[in-house]
């Protein structure tokens, strides 16, 4: 099924604040929240969709690669789709009042009480610089680098315990990871179920800590990632290598490598958009009677024909010698941009042959309407 636009989803613009598009998803997860919808699919449906837009609005990252590639933006939104109540529930329960605990749990809301575990704690994301050139994003490439994460520590097994016996259970909440509470909420008084604060929700206390990694169950380190950019990137966007950046503390998943793509200038060939541009110098004897020369491509060179009597501002389109689309909608085009090199220092005898040339009436100009058009053609070839 096609996704809804986020913007649509929310009923916010995209020059909506921070705020505006908080509280508007506000009102939406109130409105579909699965308590007061209780075996109502659509609405669950709903507000599941109402999260998955409010992960990527909020989040300025996320939010600039959405509003610059929609839904087919390289690498996908990490953590944005294939929601879950639970990750719902942990990841945006603070919005509802309920500080960075539960938002769910209530016992006045049929269907939706009894305590839920807590999700898989996340590690956090690392950001990496990878320089690329036209011919990387012609053809993708493949990269190999070491990049300096947070690994889980191998002594402990990333518990943090120096070993399996300073592991206690947490007799604030006996080993359950959570609390009972009263909140009041716009729905009045509501009993919530809440992170145990004693043990961060890990429901477990540890008396000694590893002496490797000091309790934090990760340690620093260099890791050798593999990854492979696909063809059609560019300057400033940015992919996401799932499950290749810091362990999380004392166990978890791993967060995400974040991938920033720094296109590198070419000497020769100027990038616009899918489109390469590239500026011939051709003589003056070329441009009058014609040539053929060889043109630099992203993967080598072409032959172009100049036809007898070009004159400056030409352009010759090379169909499909541009770069690809990052979303496949086809190959981008070569253009030739045709610049005639007058001579600048001439000898006496090359002066006398120039001068008997301004005699004939071929070398007094005589542009026609197509030539006289040419800044109207190079002003729509770059908008």
């Amino acid at each position: 099924m096609t996704k809804r636009d986020y913007y649509e989803v929310l009923g916010v613009s995209k020059n909506s604040t921070p705020d505006e598009i908080k509280k508007a998803y506000r009102q939406m997860a109130l409105k579909y929240h699965p308590d007061k919808n209780p075996g109502n699919k659509d609405a669950e449906e709903k507000f599941k969709e109402a999260a998955e837009a409010y992960d990527v609005l909020s989040n300025p990252d996320k939010k600039a690669r959405y509003d610059k590639f929609g839904h087919n933006a390289p690498g996908g939104f990490s953590g944005a789709t294939e929601f879950n109540m639970e990750d719902i529930f942990s990841q945006f329960g603070d919005i509802f009042g309920f500080g960075g605990g539960r938002f769910g749990g209530f016992s006045n809301f049929g269907g939706g009480g009894g305590r839920r575990p807590e999700p898989l704690r996340r590690g956090s994301d690392v950001r990496i610089r990878v320089k690329v050139d036209l011919k990387d994003v012609a053809n993708g490439v493949e990269k190999r680098v070491k990049v300096p994460v947070l690994g889980k520590c191998e002594t402990c097994g990333g518990t943090g315990a120096k070993n399996p016996s300073s592991i206690n259970v947490c007799s604030a909440c006996n080993g359950s990871g959570h609390v009972t509470r009263m909140a009041n909420t716009i729905f009045g008084a509501m009993q919530s179920t809440v992170v145990c604060p004693q043990c961060r929700g890990e429901g477990k206390r540890i008396t000694a800590f590893c002496t490797a990694c000091h309790g934090e169950g990760t340690v620093k380190r260099e890791e050798n990632v593999v990854f492979r950019i696909p063809p059609g990137v560019s300057d400033g966007m940015q992919l996401n290598i799932s499950g290749k950046g810091n362990a999380a503390r004392r166990g978890g998943v791993n967060g995400d490598l974040l991938v920033l793509i720094n296109e590198e200038p070419d000497e020769e060939l100027i990038r616009d958009e899918n489109d390469l541009i590239y500026s011939l110098y051709i003589s003056v004897p070329q441009a009058a009677l014609g040539a053929s020369v060889e043109v630099p491509t992203v993967n080598g060179k072409a032959k172009i024909k100049v036809e007898q009597g070009t004159q400056s501002g030409k352009v010759l389109r090379l169909k499909g010698k541009g770069l690809p689309d990052i979303n496949g909608y086809g190959t981008g085009d070569l253009l030739v941009y045709i610049n005639v090199w007058t001579p600048q220092n001439l000898t006496k005898e090359e002066k006398q042959m120039m001068e008997s040339f301004e005699k004939s009436s071929n070398f007094t100009p005589n542009p026609s309407k197509q030539d006289k058009n040419f800044f109207e053609r190079l002003k729509n070839m770059f908008q």
